[in-house]
């Protein structure tokens, strides 16, 4: 396909022959358009630095620094409510800050710095992304912490399909080793399609958009714009500055409808639909009604958005298939001379075919050896089954993230989960699918972020070269750091607690999906399974009603997914997102201009105050040192 695309652009002289004066053997638009696309071509060779120049020292280090503390910040809201905002941009903006401050630094003191380039810049951001992406996707909060003896406990030890032998805890070995495994696969799947996925079909992901058009505007209108402040707030205000604000209404109406409404009703019910005497951690409690109600909502809104995602996917790739020449005669006399640039340089420092697919097949092989020795429940024949379907689900989703900016990794993981819990049986079903889970979904989910990434150097002028080895590593670097910043945690508080701060949520609702897959509705408690069915079909009538009404109706409607955290963590947090909104909100009236410029930086500065703060708190936690006073609202 990417054969035929590139001879089609060949061929983009003769269908456009004759529609105007012909000079020279060619049209004069296209002979202007060749003329200055090779000067322009000329003039970046000699500004470029080389791609090898792009990856710097300096900015390994920085990375890590950045890198690492966002996978501390990312390990901590994995861990309490499993929401974790996008940070492409501020680590972009950090980025910037710290290498402008280093070299103002370096001026002080005499010594002459190697200028800040906007190429170096993206190698940051794309390093620390990768780095605490890990965090984010590695699944510290859902299936690898779903494997631990407390989330056993907490399921229900006398639940069906949950076998005594079906539990591991955590340990940095085990947990770097399978992370380096899974993750790496993910960095070689999609190279051979960037091309056609960044240039042909000209995917705009938002995300990655956005990161380099802040990029582009540091370096080109220096530091005025790029004020950054550190404030010890709370994380979940500058989360909610950062989310849309359907997404936050979306969490309070699910605290309202459930802490406000359900569980109170149905906690009068005890004695008719569950035993009194059960403990409220049991899965036959309210406990498994607040589970299994979450889980309906989060499967019915996803399995929508995948359906969904996968029609536009496939009816969008068949357009352009079947109008291919017809958009590269039109693009090619409408393509502006900076894109002709862009895309110029992003072909000429392309990556070899080769290395994509050796470097698939390598770290497929150390897979299908080396998974079935961390989990002996993972047959080696699974793994090979996960990554034959891997590539066209990578692929799947990188394109609708491309279009929507959803990255749907996570859902892409339950069905690893799903497949394998079947298929391995009810004795070791629960770890195979957990372990399946975080297969499909760390190469879905990083391959993904590497397109985002790809879409940043691209706008940019970054080498895809340095793009891939800055992802490679911080990819390693995040392998490291993740665990490290998961049992900072899981050794200084009580994880998994339903009744503490870290709750790890997803952790249970992963498990129980995967006894789910095993067992099947045997496992509901009483009437549960009519309610799942209640509240599967309205998150996929809300999505239908959606994407259906008119746009000024659809986008209040709310969001299930959205909705569902609550039912699980609790109200608390919902009260600060919606904070977070009411000072966008306020801002936006006040000062539309300054409060888009300035949000996302205000936003930030409270997420990593907080963040840093973390550290020592965790140290003093860890030392038994407990603060000498706190403030508490009881009932009258």
């Amino acid at each position: 396909m990417n054969m035929e695309l590139e001879a089609d652009t060949e061929r983009r002289e003769i269908e456009i022959d004759g529609k105007e004066e012909v000079q020279d053997g060619y049209p004069a638009s296209e002979r202007n358009r060749r003329i200055s696309s090779n000067s322009s071509s000329s003039s970046s060779k000699r500004s470029m630095p080389p791609w090898t120049k792009q990856i710097t020292l300096r900015g390994v280090v920085a990375s890590f620094v950045i890198g690492s503390v966002y996978s501390v910040i990312a390990m901590k809201l994995n861990l309490t409510t499993g929401m974790t905002p996008n940070l492409n941009v501020s680590a972009a903006l950090l980025a910037f800050i710290l290498m402008r401050t280093w070299n103002k630094l370096l001026h002080m003191a005499g010594f002459l710095a190697v200028p800040f380039t906007p190429q170096e810049n993206t190698m940051i951001q794309t390093c620390s992304v990768a780095c605490y992406g890990i965090a984010v996707g590695g699944g510290f909060g859902s299936y690898l912490l779903g494997l631990n003896k407390k989330t056993y406990e907490q399921t229900g030890v006398d639940t069906i399909g949950n076998y005594p032998d079906s539990y591991r805890e955590p340990g940095i070995g085990w947990m770097v080793a399978f992370l380096f495994v899974a993750c790496f696969v993910g960095l070689f799947v999609l190279i051979p399609l960037r091309k056609i996925l960044i240039i042909d079909y000209k995917l705009t992901f938002p995300s990655g958009m956005a990161t380099a058009v802040l990029i582009n505007g540091f370096h080109n209108s220096g530091e005025k714009t790029a004020r950054f402040y550190f404030d010890f707030s709370m994380t979940y205000v500058g989360t909610g500055m950062i989310c849309p604000y359907i997404v936050n209404l979306s969490t309070l109406l699910g605290a309202l409808l459930s802490w406000g409404v359900m569980w109170p009703l149905m906690g009068n019910l005890k004695g008719q639909w569950f035993p009194p005497n059960l403990p409220e951690t049991s899965m036959k409690s309210l406990n498994g009604y607040k589970v299994f109600l979450s889980i309906s909502l989060l499967l019915g809104d996803g399995l929508y958005n995948f359906i969904k995602i996968l029609c536009i996917t496939f009816l969008s790739i068949h357009s352009r298939l079947k109008q291919k020449k017809l958009i590269l005669a039109v693009s090619g006399q409408d393509e502006s001379l900076d894109n002709l640039k862009k895309n110029e340089f992003f072909i000429r420092e392309s990556i070899p075919m080769w290395v994509g697919a050796s470097g698939y097949l390598l770290f497929t092989a150390i897979s299908v050896i080396s998974v079935p020795f961390i989990f002996p429940e993972v047959k080696w024949y699974y793994v090979i089954l996960a990554y034959i379907f891997a590539p066209s689900l990578a692929f799947c989703n990188a394109y609708g993230a491309g279009l929507t900016d959803i990255n749907m990794a996570y859902n892409y993981g339950k069905v690893g989960l799903f497949v394998l819990a079947a298929l391995a049986g009810r004795e070791h079903g629960v770890v195979a699918g957990l372990a399946g889970c975080g297969l499909v979904k760390s190469v879905v989910n990083v391959s993904c972020i590497l397109m985002q990434d790809m879409k940043t150097g691209h706008m940019t002028l970054t080498s895809p070269r340095a793009m891939l080895v800055s992802q490679a590593i911080g990819t390693a670097i995040g392998c490291v750091i993740s665990p490290l910043s998961f049992f900072l945690y899981y050794k200084a508080f009580d994880v998994g607690n339903p009744n503490g701060e870290y709750k790890a949520p997803y952790a249970v609702i992963y498990r129980n999906m995967a006894i789910l897959g095993v067992q099947g509705f045997s496992v509901l408690p009483r009437h549960c399974l009519q309610l799942c069915c209640g509240f599967f079909a309205f998150a996929v009538g809300v999505n239908v009603v959606k994407d259906f009404s008119p746009p000024k109706v659809g986008k209040w409607l709310p969001l299930p997914m959205a909705m569902a955290v609550p039912f699980l963590v609790g109200a608390y947090f919902a009260i600060d997102l919606c904070v977070g909104s009411l000072v966008v909100f306020v801002w936006h009236k006040i000062n539309s201009k300054k409060a888009e410029l300035m949000v996302p930086v205000v936003a930030s500065g409270l997420i990593c105050g907080e963040g840093l703060w973390t550290l020592p708190a965790s140290v003093l936690s860890l030392a038994k040192i407990n603060p000498p006073m706190c403030m508490k609202f009881l009932a009258s």
